[in-house]
Formats: C-alpha cells, sequence, structure tokens
C-alpha cells in the first residue's frame, strides 16, 4: 500500500446474498423481522437508513484527495449491490487497492467477470468453509436452494482461469466454528489445489445471546484441537500465503472472549469501518462502538473521505476494548503480505 495513504477501510454495502449464514455479521432476517436490532451500531439485513446510491458515488469520488490506500468492500454479497461497478470503477480510478470480500457465487457469470477485471481488482476473497459440500452448505445455507458448495468453488475456477498473469490475487477465507475446526489445513491443501494465492482462516464471532453461539462459537476446550491444526497447516509448506505467524496464537487467546489491551491498536489511526447507512466507527468492535459517544458518531452522508480520514500521525494508541471480533481484523491490516506475490506460508 502506499505510505503516503496509509488508511485501510472495510466498507459495508447492504445487498442482497444468495446465502442466508448463521454466522452473518447482519445478523438473522428473520429475527430481525420480528425483533428489529435496537443496538448502536448493530447489523440488520433490514434498515431503511442505507445511504442511497448517489450518495454512495458522491463519497467515493472524494477518495482521490484523501489518504485512503485500501479498501475491502464487503456485503452482504457486494457483487449483488446496484452500482457495485460504478463504485469499484471510481475506487480504483483513485488510485486505491480494492479487495473484494464475495460468496463467490457472482463469479460465474463470465461478462460480469470480465467487467471486474477489466477494472483491475486487487484481489478477491471468497467465503468458503469446508471441503464437504454438505457441511459447507448447512453453514452457507440458500433458502431458494439454487446455489451451494459447487457454484462457489465453480467462481473461484472461473475468477482463477479468467485472470492474467498480472490479475488479481485470490484467496478463501473459512469461518472456523468448533464443529469445522479439522478442516483448518483441508482447506488450506484445497485452497492450494485450486490455484489460490492465500488463505485465511477465521474464528466465528457471534455474540453471547446468538441462537447458534452455544452450537458454534470456540470454547477454551477447543484450543487444543485449534493449535494442532493451525500447526499442520503451518507446517504443510503449501504454495500459498497465510497470516503472518503470530495470527494462530491471537486465534487461540480470543476463544475465551475476555476483554484485554491491544498495545499500537490500528482501529482508528489507519482502520475505520463504514456501515451501509454511511456511520463510521473505529472497528469492527462491539465494545468500541459502544463506547462511542453520541457527540463522536461519524457519517460518510455528505462529508468527504479527506476530512474524514486524515493522514494519521504519531503511534498508535492502546485499546483497553479489544475482544475475541478484532481477531479477524488482524489479517486485513496485514495485507501488504498477500498482495505481495513473492510471499508464502513460510514467510
Amino acid at each position: 500500500m502506499n505510505p503516503n495513504r496509509p488508511i485501510t477501510l472495510l466498507w459495508s454495502l447492504r445487498s442482497l446474498c444468495d446465502l442466508a449464514c448463521p454466522s452473518c455479521y447482519f445478523g438473522d432476517p428473520l429475527i430481525h423481522q420480528i425483533k428489529p436490532p435496537t443496538k448502536t451500531g448493530q447489523l440488520s439485513h433490514i434498515s431503511p437508513h442505507d445511504l442511497k446510491r448517489r450518495e454512495v458515488l458522491a463519497f467515493a469520488r472524494t477518495l482521490k484527495d484523501s489518504a485512503v490506500g485500501r479498501i475491502f468492500v464487503a456485503g452482504g454479497e457486494p457483487l449483488n449491490w446496484p452500482g457495485i461497478l460504478d463504485t469499484l470503477k471510481i475506487i480504483k480510478d483513485a488510485g486505491i487497492e480494492v479487495i473484494v470480500c464475495t460468496n463467490g457465487i457472482p463469479l460465474n457469470r463470465p461478462v460480469f467477470l470480465q467487467s471486474l477485471l477489466d477494472l483491475g481488482i486487487d484481489a478477491f476473497s471468497v467465503s468458503l468453509d469446508s471441503t464437504e459440500a454438505e457441511f459447507n452448505d448447512w453453514m452457507r445455507p440458500d433458502p431458494k436452494g439454487k446455489h451451494g458448495w459447487q457454484d462457489v468453488v465453480d467462481g473461484i475456477r472461473a475468477l482463477i482461469a479468467a485472470r492474467t498473469q498480472n490479475g488479481p490475487r485470490v484467496g478463501l477465507y473459512t469461518v472456523i466454528t468448533r464443529r469445522n475446526i479439522e478442516q483448518v489445513p483441508a482447506m488450506g491443501r484445497f485452497a492450494a489445489e485450486l490455484g489460490a494465492d492465500y488463505y485465511v482462516p477465521q474464528p466465528i464471532a457471534l455474540e453471547d445471546d446468538h441462537p447458534h453461539h452455544a452450537e458454534l462459537s470456540l470454547r477454551p476446550e477447543d484450543t487444543s484441537a485449534l493449535t494442532d491444526a493451525f500447526a499442520e497447516l503451518y507446517a504443510a509448506d503449501l504454495s500459498l500465503t497465510l497470516p503472518e505467524g503470530a495470527y494462530p496464537g491471537q486465534v487461540i487467546a480470543g476463544v475465551p472472549r475476555t476483554t484485554s489491551t491491544a498495545v499500537g491498536c490500528f482501529g482508528g489511526r489507519t482502520l475505520h469501518f463504514i456501515q451501509p447507512d454511511g456511520a463510521i466507527w473505529d472497528c469492527v468492535s462491539s465494545l468500541r462502538i459502544d463506547a462511542t459517544p453520541a457527540s463522536a458518531h461519524r457519517t460518510i452522508r455528505g462529508h468527504s473521505a479527506a476530512d474524514l480520514f486524515p493522514t494519521p500521525a504519531g503511534c498508535a494508541s492502546d485499546c483497553p476494548l479489544a475482544s475475541y471480533e478484532c481477531v479477524n481484523m488482524w489479517p486485513l491490516m496485514g495485507f501488504d503480505r498477500i498482495l505481495t506475490p513473492t510471499a508464502r506460508s513460510s514467510a
């Protein structure tokens, strides 16, 4: 990333996803229909307050004069968001690196895929939770019964086959639950077999009152299996870039779900989270969001990126609100390794 543009944005667009994952950070739409979320910053698939397309495009046009150097575009399914190609073009024309976080299914549309490649997207992170279709489709079900594991794998293969030598990096993301820990090394091998460039296994992040928390959230008694799974993955010497060597320890340390202090945290200094309604938060941590006073709430609506995200100065601050949710941000902030073609799992 351009050192003169050190800011990273995780930009979430509320867009219809083909799948209804129980681990989705947007929550369960059926539950939210009955009991709409009221907590500050809590995401939902149902909201009347999203930015209009013109507002999103207007903000995107201000990025060229800002310190923003990298944007992770997420959803929902961002590739289903109306106007996504226009938005991505504006961001790329501003000289910003773009990583699209996708379920992989839209990549099966040849004309659309070629349009994405023509934009010069830097990387695609595709979600896949298992080498076994049955388990993956239980974790990522399609309520309409149209799409599943095979469509995701076909999308990955189509992307890898269509890209040029200097085309985008392609990676797989796996959500680790207490039911698929053994899939961590298996998915790494599968990613390498597909011809992917990177692989990131990330721990599930569910609130304690989530209906699937008891069944899926990692527990202290899972740490031994996690340690073994990560050890096998990193010892396999796969032709893949993995998160830095400290990452497995960070995952395991987050399993007890206790609050701690992150020394020199990048949240709020070089990382910001934009929600579909335009709200900006220092990071995705619900603890940090809860602790943000109303007077410090911000939005991209009607503002420029240069004003909202000035070039950071001085040391990053120590955050006393680090939690299990923060672990998933560490690989994002180490993405220089992933976008460097020579990086490998041993790096």
